[in-house]
């Protein structure tokens, strides 16, 4: 038995009571006990039932790139990590102390969009609303677990690597509900796929997961941008076969993208940081010494756009430092013909609403 196992079966106790708490908290919701709010307009929910890693945050900027072009849409975000309390609305010139990595991350690429920050978001929805009358869609951010609120459309995302249907309950594996919560799902999307996903590999996935007949289930990809620079986002360096990375991040996983990174670059090193990390001063001295000790001329330091928000916390700092900097930039790309699919069900969900 492997040690990773004997781990998770000493965990799983801890694992059962864990369990244990949400099942009495989501029988609560189901039979009344704790009410859940309805709004009169259509909030769609975009979360999973893992911790962290599943792709919430490019899938919402996928969706606000497509339903910007048709209606008026907003983003409420728990703001995670954030040093402050109550709701916040996000701008461009806040900081990630203030609003979250994350939600900084959407205005700063979507800065005619409302976006805004609250624990509770049966009281975020309406405050945003109020703030902002010509919302016409709201989509909330993570928030498949936060069942104060009845999204018109629940949409749970799971990683092709590490489905929740192979995963533990907290602690000892990194499921936030038991398995079966993916029944409030009206829409399954399976994350980080291959760019040469079989439809055998769909098949297969689709068994696993064994939707109900009302489910649809949906597959993406990420597709890479052009790294730029950190401070001077006009400055583009392309990536090739002669190019060394430091890589720093602080996200949940990072598999997916080092695959991508190391199939690009002449090589990569890695510097790995606990998810929504905020860098201090020794970090970075850290990273710099690491970064110096790489044996290549043609180097530099590249870091995600959701660990940009938090280093630039450092910009004297870094600046200083004259170190090569640059983010990473993403999209999420639908295989196939999914995207027509997802946006015509999407589309006719927002048709139909009634409040």
């Amino acid at each position: 038995m492997s040690e990773d196992i004997v781990i998770r079966v000493l965990l799983l106790p801890l694992a059962l009571l864990y369990g244990i708490g949400v099942g009495i908290r989501n029988l609560l919701y189901r039979v009344g006990a704790l009410r859940s709010v309805r709004f009169d307009l259509p909030v769609i929910s975009i979360g999973n039932l893992s911790m962290g890693g599943a792709g919430k945050s490019p899938h919402i900027e996928y969706m606000l790139r497509w339903l910007d072009q048709y209606i008026n849409v907003a983003v409420l975000s728990r703001g995670y990590g954030r040093k402050t309390y109550g709701f916040l609305p996000v701008t461009v010139i806040d900081n990630a102390e203030r609003v979250g990595d994350e939600p900084l991350q959407f205005k700063r690429k979507f800065p005619q969009i409302p976006i805004g920050v609250s624990e509770s978001r049966a009281l975020g929805v309406p405050e945003l609303v109020r703030r902002n009358p010509e919302i016409q869609c709201v989509l909330l951010d993570d928030a498949f677990q936060h069942l104060a609120v009845t999204p018109a459309l629940n949409i749970l995302l799971t990683e092709f690597s590490r489905p929740f249907t192979r995963d533990w309950l907290l602690p000892a594996g990194r499921l936030r509900e038991w398995r079966h919560g993916y029944r409030r799902a009206d829409i399954i999307i399976v994350t980080k796929c291959p760019p040469d996903l079989s439809p055998h590999q769909r098949y297969e996935f689709m068994m696993e997961i064994d939707p109900y007949p009302r489910q649809h289930i949906y597959f993406t990809r990420y597709q890479y941008g052009q790294p730029y620079g950190l401070f001077s986002p006009e400055v583009q360096r392309p990536l090739d076969l002669d190019t060394h990375i430091l890589l720093v991040s602080a996200i949940a996983n990072t598999d997916y993208l080092l695959q991508y990174l190391q199939n690009q670059t002449g090589s990569v090193q890695t510097m790995e940081f606990e998810d929504h990390h905020y860098f201090d001063e020794a970090d970075l001295n850290d990273i710099l010494r690491r970064f110096d000790a790489l044996p290549y001329r043609n180097k530099v330091i590249l870091t995600t756009e959701k660990d940009a928000t938090r280093l630039e916390l450092h910009e004297a700092f870094l600046r200083e430092s004259r170190a090569p900097i640059f983010v990473l930039p993403l999209e999420v790309v639908f295989c196939d013909s999914d995207a027509d699919n997802f946006q015509s069900e999407v589309k006719q969900l927002l048709l139909d609403f009634k409040t």
